[in-house]
């Protein structure tokens, strides 16, 4: 009987200890990209809950969770929304814009013309190809293919 009052005497520490690290730790997330060439995001997870945003193909994302066929997302500004899951990819990595009058670039330096496309706005979204150094070479949804300064983007 004295050992299981001992091991009993255990569980309120364990518990404590449980919950501080359960808020200590990073919440877990996962990179995703929007695979489609639309994708609305949504206040909950259903076609029922207010739809916030539109976004387009390769608009990345943090998954913060999933709740049935939906994910929680959250964007480049750290707002969080609802997307239905099937309009999604891990398969690749993307990268959004982070400024207004981005340059883009013919190769991996400035030295490189600027694209005769270019610049974007904020929210432009990219497939990632390859990173080299701080250069990122990237593909729009058209195809048409660029370079952006790394620190010029968000990539998830």
């Amino acid at each position: 009987m004295n050992r299981f009052k001992t091991k009993l005497s255990f569980l309120p520490a364990l518990f404590f200890l449980c919950f501080t690290i359960s808020i200590v730790m990073p919440q877990y997330s996962e990179a995703l990209c929007i695979k489609n060439e639309r994708a609305n995001l949504r206040k909950g997870p259903g076609t029922n809950h207010e739809k916030l945003w539109e976004v387009f193909k390769y608009m990345p994302f943090k998954q913060l969770g999933t709740k049935g066929a939906w994910k929680r997302i959250q964007d480049v500004d750290g707002d969080i929304y609802w997307v239905h899951a099937p309009l999604t990819t891990q398969k690749y990595k993307c990268a959004v814009i982070k400024n207004n009058k981005t340059n883009l670039r013919e190769g991996p330096g400035t030295k490189f013309p600027i694209v005769a496309w270019a610049p974007v706005d904020k929210f432009f979204a990219m497939k990632v190809l390859k990173i080299e150094k701080d250069w990122v070479h990237i593909e729009d949804s058209t195809g048409d293919k660029a370079w952006i300064y790394r620190p010029l983007v968000w990539i998830q």
